[in-house]
């Protein structure tokens, strides 16, 4: 080559107009700072993106290789790139463009102009570079991928194993603890309320449970074949361990509620029993037979709900021994033999005692029985004694008001002599039942231990009124006996032919008679006189009048009789 030196104005002769800018007399359109910018901008894509292609290179070869571990935790550590493969791939797409078009931004008169050799040129340099970048750019994308979701799995796993290690530790620890079943309310009240916090505990770790099964399930309708094992036997072991815990919290919790169902009937019977023991332990002095019917059937529904509160306890215990024989299936390998032995031994006896007592309450519910319907006895006793002593006191009035009639004749005065004696049988008899009633009152008194309340004055009363009916039984006998003899006296004298007069030489028969006669109505007029000094007449005077006025008329007959027997000795032939 030749170094010629000229002037500006004489290049042309070397060089075409064409190829000359204007500051040398050219025609050729040229910006310096657009080329500069152009060329720093394509320098600085050609850097950016080879770097970033052996960064990219670096990272897809490594997840290719299937690298160990401990190389995987080095490379994680520049893991992402130095720069934004984005923004470069933006950045290259740009200046492609630029490179393509025919003209430049920067251009003033916006004439076209062919790109210079060195643009020509870069533009299938940077397709090479977008073509790599957008390859192992891709290829990066799926490592990223796969290294999120093995990070994500990971993760999941790391998760699951916490829930399983501590529902498989401390939180079976706590269950294994718990074995109890109280013996009482309150004890089992106790347990629940500590159940309760355990629950809450474990309702925690099932709210992971939850979210981790839904992460699960996402990851198995979108994941690959190779972990959909993985990823199903991590599912699998964390359900079961989920549900045997569950079931194991809600078997207890079944237990414990059972527990308290059984303490609170055999509560609730205890205190039917204490209210019929101490029914039984006071004792009662009913004022009548209605009064001890009333107590007797309230005897009878307390036995009844006791009964039934048995039956219940019963039920409730055995249920609650069945759950207690299927509670060693959770034991986890742990002996819990002495523990159910004691809540078996509990249960047991809780029933055999509230059985025991409930024998206790039926034996005395049955002295009680007896002792009321003895009571029953006394008062229907008593009561039918007063009905005798009224009985008797009717007869007697009956004797004094009615049983007046002497009879007409000797016959008649028979009959009603007849009929008395059998008025007296009836009134020894009711005398003898009330008798035989009050010598039962004494005898139940006696056996059920008190005082008779009534029958210490019907005895003076029955006996009082017996004596005043059998003085005016005597004085009705004497009189009606004194009235046949009368009546037979008298009817004796008046039947006797007159033409036998030597059958009344002996004027004696009718003084007799007259003597009987003028007895008898001596009789009808004196009261019968009571040992207490009370009087009593018999009928009303009218009826006395009658029954004497009766007795003078067969005296008068008598005594015309005894004229006309006389008449015949007096008459003498001179007269």
């Amino acid at each position: 080559l030749q170094v010629i030196l000229v002037s500006a104005n004489k290049l042309t002769r070397y060089i075409e107009p064409c190829q000359l800018t204007e500051d040398f007399g050219g025609t050729l359109t040229y910006d310096h700072m657009d080329w500069l910018n152009k060329r720093l901008v394509f320098e600085k894509f050609t850097k950016e993106s080879t770097s970033l292609l052996d960064e990219l290179a670096l990272i897809n070869n490594g997840s290719d290789k299937g690298i160990q571990q401990e190389r995987e935790r080095s490379i994680d550590l520049n893991f992402l790139p130095s720069v934004d493969p984005e923004t470069v791939l933006q950045t290259g797409h740009e200046l492609l463009s630029e490179l393509q078009q025919r003209r430049f931004n920067g251009s003033d008169g916006g004439v076209s102009w062919s790109p210079m050799d060195d643009e020509l040129l870069a533009q299938p340099q940077v397709m090479k570079l977008l073509d790599s970048l957008r390859e192992q750019y891709t290829r990066y994308q799926e490592v990223c991928r796969q290294r999120s979701k093995r990070t994500q799995l990971e993760e999941i796993q790391q998760k699951v194993m916490q829930v399983v290690n501590w529902l498989e530790g401390p939180g079976s620890e706590q269950l294994r603890t718990q074995w109890g079943i109280g013996d009482s309310i309150r004890a089992s009240q106790a347990l629940q309320q500590k159940h309760e916090e355990i629950e809450s505990q474990h309702s925690e770790w099932f709210a992971v449970y939850v979210e981790l099964n839904q992460q699960i399930a996402a990851l198995l309708n979108a994941g690959d074949e190779e972990d959909l094992v993985e990823l199903k036997a991590l599912q699998q072991q964390l359900s079961d361990v989920c549900y045997r815990q569950a079931s194991q919290l809600e078997f207890r919790q079944n237990l414990l509620q059972a527990a308290l169902e059984f303490h609170s009937v055999a509560q609730d019977l205890s205190q039917q029993l204490d209210g019929l023991l101490g029914m039984l332990c006071v004792d009662v002095a009913p004022a009548d037979g209605a009064s001890i019917q009333q107590t007797l059937k309230l005897l009878e529904e307390k036995l009844k709900s006791v009964d039934l509160g048995l039956q219940g306890l019963r039920e409730k215990g055995q249920s609650l021994l069945d759950q207690i024989s299927n509670q060693a299936s959770w034991a986890y390998g742990k002996d819990v033999t002495i523990e159910n032995k004691e809540n078996v031994d509990h249960i047991q006896g809780v029933m055999e005692d509230m059985q025991l007592r409930k024998q206790r309450c039926e034996d005395m519910v049955d002295v009680r029985r007896l002792k009321m319907l003895q009571m029953v006895q006394l008062f229907k006793c008593e009561e039918d004694a007063a009905q005798a002593v009224e009985w008797l006191s009717e007869l007697l009035d009956a004797l004094l008001k009615t049983h007046v009639r002497l009879g007409d004749d000797a016959q008649e005065t028979k009959v009603l002599l007849e009929k008395h004696r059998k008025f007296v049988d009836v009134a020894q008899s009711t005398y003898d039942y009330g008798r035989q009633l009050l010598q039962a009152t004494v005898v139940l008194c006696q056996s059920l231990r008190c005082t008779s309340r009534s029958s210490g004055d019907t005895l003076p009363r029955l006996n009082r009124v017996w004596k005043q009916f059998t003085i005016t039984s005597e004085e009705r006998v004497h009189r009606l006996e004194t009235a046949v003899a009368f009546h037979s006296s008298a009817e004796k004298i008046l039947q006797e032919c007159p033409e036998q007069p030597e059958a009344f030489n002996e004027m004696e028969q009718f003084d007799e008679v007259e003597t009987v006669g003028k007895s008898l109505l001596d009789r009808l007029t004196v009261p019968v006189v009571y040992p207490d000094g009370s009087e009593q007449y018999f009928g009303s005077p009218s009826d006395m009048a009658s029954a004497a006025e009766h007795i003078r008329e067969k005296m008068k007959l008598v005594s015309l009789k005894k004229q006309q027997l006389r008449q015949p000795e007096a008459t003498t032939p001179e007269s």
